[in-house]
């Protein structure tokens, strides 16, 4: 799938113009879904330097995306008559979602097993899910 992931308040908390604390998990969450072979693109309202220093953020921490607010890594303003900033993605991962952001536990869950939040939510009601065992990330992000 291609993901368009959001920084502020999604990667990070919410401290625009700054730089907030990593969210629990987010960078691993996303680089393990990199693994699994998903596109990763970085959404953002952040623009020139600001939006470097995001970038950096990740790369520093090990997570590349496939692009950077377009489609694909080459897309231009001016080199494409179809350019637009609307990208096409198949997910969006935003804080700014209807209900808000998930945690990253389950953001990786519905993405992993292709699951709607009615899905989630129908699974929930209907199923009773076996505890996890303590350290369910760890378990995820072996290295």
């Amino acid at each position: 799938m291609i993901i368009a992931v959001d920084f502020d308040g999604t990667i990070v908390e919410h401290r625009y113009p700054g730089i907030g604390r990593e969210l629990p998990f987010a960078i691993e969450t996303l680089k393990k879904l990199r693994s699994e072979h998903h596109k990763l693109i970085l959404w953002s309202v952040r623009e020139g330097r600001l939006l470097e220093e995001a970038v950096s953020f990740c790369r520093e921490r090990g997570l590349e995306f496939y692009a950077v607010n377009r489609d694909y890594p080459e897309e231009a303003e001016g080199h494409n008559n179809h350019y637009s900033r609307k990208l096409k993605a198949d997910l969006f991962i935003d804080d700014r979602n209807l209900g808000g952001l998930p945690d990253w536990g389950t953001i990786y869950e519905m993405v992993h097993n292709r699951l709607t939040y009615e899905m989630l939510s129908e699974r929930g009601q209907h199923e009773e899910e076996p505890p996890r065992p303590k350290g369910f990330f760890k378990s995820l992000f072996k290295k």
